[in-house]
């Protein structure tokens, strides 16, 4: 692997996250005014599947084996199914920025994920970083709203992060063997399957998805679908064949910054002192964990993920 393989490896994963953070804000506005988080995420993976194998016919054809189509329908339901939706729900219960926030943690959650799947060894240097880490979560908990939506919402954001991170763990392993876009066909198809009983039970006869929507918050799910989903969930596959899970994770650090933003822009949160110090507490800790050297793991010995 040459340095160029290992630049747009990067690039790939910074342009992913950019469009990751731009979608918490957008989701909070669309579920604020048009949707629920089971209509959120029943139309986000029913279009973005679509998509996808759309795409798929004018593309080269590849084989998939049975075991590795059953490793990517087991990360759909990790990476699709459970992030994305877990993302919905905390967000209806609290604010981009704490969200954000708390998938800063990331990093170190795949740290531990690498560690007992991948074998990627964990130096003082990244429990120095997780004990930072740890530290600026506290902080965000410690003065959140404890009246009870702003720390529900919370502890359901570190759900969907720690979902998110069990995706990351389990796609390495096929990383190297496919194109992202075949990797992501069956990742989305399974998490479509997933939710047709959710969509049946869950949305109720006068759902508020087949009502007229304005044309800026058809533009927010345009952009969700073909940005934050379809563009973003293929160059993430891209980058994990040049870079480390933990590698990749680093740049999730970009998504509060954005959100955050953002967020302050559209006027659906302000900062407080505890908020940015929890949030370079976190930030540090993700970067010591992402720095700390460490032995660089073969992409055949990823294959031990798939007895997860």
């Amino acid at each position: 692997m040459n340095s160029l393989d290992k630049i747009k490896g990067h690039l790939a994963v910074i342009v992913a996250n950019i469009f990751f953070g731009l979608n918490v804000p957008l989701t909070k506005e669309l579920m604020t005014c048009w949707l629920t988080p089971t209509e959120y995420i029943i139309t986000r993976v029913g279009l973005a599947t679509a998509m996808f194998w759309l795409v798929g016919l004018f593309r080269p054809k590849e084989s998939v084996t049975r075991n590795d189509i059953l490793l990517l329908s087991v990360g759909g339901l990790f990476g699709v199914v459970g992030a994305q939706y877990l993302v919905a729900v905390s967000l209806d219960y609290t604010s981009p920025l704490y969200f954000s926030l708390m998938s800063a943690m990331s990093p170190m959650i795949v740290m531990w994920l690498a560690l007992f799947f991948l074998h990627e060894p964990i130096s003082s240097q990244k429990i120095i970083g997780v004990v930072i880490g740890i530290a600026g979560a506290g902080v965000l908990l410690l003065n959140a709203d404890t009246g009870g939506r702003n720390l529900m919402g919370v502890f359901i954001a570190f759900a969907s992060v720690t979902s998110y991170a069990i995706y990351l763990i389990i796609i390495r392993s096929v990383a190297t063997k496919y194109s992202p876009l075949t990797q992501i066909k069956w990742t989305y198809l399974s998490a479509s399957i997933a939710l047709v009983p959710i969509a049946i039970v869950g949305l109720p006869e006068q759902s508020e998805i087949f009502r007229v929507a304005t044309w800026v918050q058809y533009c927010e799910m345009g952009f969700i679908v073909i940005f934050a989903t379809v563009t973003a969930f293929m160059l993430i596959p891209f980058g994990l064949k040049y870079l480390r899970p933990t590698s990749v994770s680093v740049y999730i650090n970009l998504q509060p910054v954005v959100a955050a933003s953002v967020a302050i822009i559209l006027g659906q949160d302000n900062f407080s002192w505890e908020k940015p110090a929890a949030g370079l507490l976190v930030i540090l800790g993700a970067y010591i964990v992402t720095t700390s050297r460490g032995k660089e793991i073969a992409s055949k010995s990823a294959t031990n993920i798939s007895n997860y």
